[in-house]
């Protein structure tokens, strides 16, 4: 290994990237767990952003909150190492792939969504916690959410196919 080669290339040399392209399941098994982490992730993100939109109003929304991060940590357990461990496979295309970036810059834009929601309407939550309507703002920032991760989902399907 020459020492100007560049990150991607002692990445994609590792002894990861060469297990990840070499070996027949590995990928594709690192792959499920990716999915079925983002499907857990999503699916969190879903019932509660449902929730602020006015479904099952009788579930409080702060306990409906900490319930539902448990699972959306977990979640995070197995898409950050498994996103990271398919990246080492092919580091310089996804690195160059257009919808790799927008899907990236989607999940940071949903993670700002998030931390501006709990920054913001979310301090209210006390007069809209049981029975009342969220105020406006959440709403929209709850359609936002989803519109987001339905459309970072939309981005991982495409990446197959680019």
């Amino acid at each position: 290994m020459q020492a100007s080669q560049g990150w991607m290339d002692r990445l994609n040399d590792s002894p990861l990237g060469e297990a990840m392209r070499g070996d027949l399941w590995l990928y594709p098994l690192v792959e499920v767990m990716h999915i079925v982490g983002f499907t857990i992730l999503v699916g969190a993100v879903v019932m509660f952003d449902l929730r602020v939109l006015g479904l099952s109003r009788n579930i409080q929304v702060t306990a409906l909150a900490r319930h539902l991060l448990t699972w959306a940590i977990a979640a995070l357990l197995l898409i950050v190492p498994a996103g990271l461990m398919m990246f080492t496979a092919h580091p310089h295309d996804f690195a160059s792939n257009d919808i790799f970036i927008l899907k990236l810059c989607l999940i940071a834009t949903a993670g700002l969504n998030a931390v501006l929601f709990h920054l913001g309407v979310y301090r209210s939550v006390t007069a809209w916690n049981t029975g009342a309507p969220a105020p406006g703002v959440a709403r929209v920032q709850a359609v936002f959410s989803i519109v987001i991760w339905v459309s970072v989902i939309c981005c991982g399907r495409l990446l197959a196919y680019t």
